[in-house]
Formats: structure tokens, C-alpha cells, sequence
């Protein structure tokens, strides 16, 4: 899959049990699954890639969702983000493939930016 600039990439759900979430969505859905270490699964066949996050040990709460967009340029939209009035939730962090940063926006609503580890 090409990551799309300032596009929707991606969608995370809290995840409590990885094995019964995996056993639940393979056998409605059909999707496949691969595991990130103890607590986090990404899903693909989908439509979207997604992927189940048990890392922060929050309850799963409604809306429960995050919504993942993707940028070439983290830093650039970091900046962005501040400027338009966003609130910066989670500063940049690195994880297995990249970085990424949380904010909310005017609303309230989380949503998080990511872009590709440099090689």
C-alpha cells in the first residue's frame, strides 16, 4: 500500500485480548493479522489498514477509535497542527516503522499523524 500525503492511512482500536480479537474479526471479516509484540496487532484486508493497540492500558471507552493520518513531513505538520489551533496530546514519538504524534482537534476528538521510519 502507497502512503497517501494528508490522507486517512490508517485506524486503531483499543485492544484488551489479542488472541479474541484475532479469533473474532479472521472469522467474520476474514482478515489477517500481525503481531507488534504483547499488545498491539495490526490487520490488513480490511479495506484500510488498522490495527489493535493495548500498549497505553486504557479501557476501552466510546468512541474508542483513533483515526491515523499519514504525512511525508512530521515535523512540517507538527507545526501545522499548532498553528491551526490543535492540541498537541502526545509530542513525536518513535515506534516499530516510524514516528507519530497525537493531538486533538477544536472538538476534542484525538486523532494521531504518522510518517515512515528514515532508512
Amino acid at each position: 500500500m502507497a502512503n497517501i500525503d494528508k490522507s486517512i492511512n490508517y485506524i486503531e482500536f483499543p485492544l484488551i485480548d489479542a488472541a479474541r480479537t484475532k479469533a473474532f474479526y479472521t472469522s467474520l471479516f476474514g482478515w489477517r493479522f500481525e503481531d507488534w509484540g504483547d499488545k498491539y496487532i495490526s490487520f490488513s484486508g480490511a479495506g484500510v489498514e488498522g490495527g489493535f493497540n493495548g500498549e497505553s492500558g486504557t479501557p476501552v471507552a466510546a468512541p474508542g477509535v483513533l483515526i491515523v493520518l499519514y504525512a511525508n513531513d512530521l515535523d512540517e505538520t507538527l507545526a501545522a497542527v499548532k498553528s491551526a489551533g490543535g492540541a498537541i496530546l502526545q509530542e513525536p514519538y518513535d515506534f516499530p516503522g516510524g514516528r507519530r504524534f497525537h493531538f486533538a482537534d477544536p472538538n476534542g476528538n484525538e486523532l494521531a499523524i504518522w510518517t515512515e521510519a528514515k532508512p
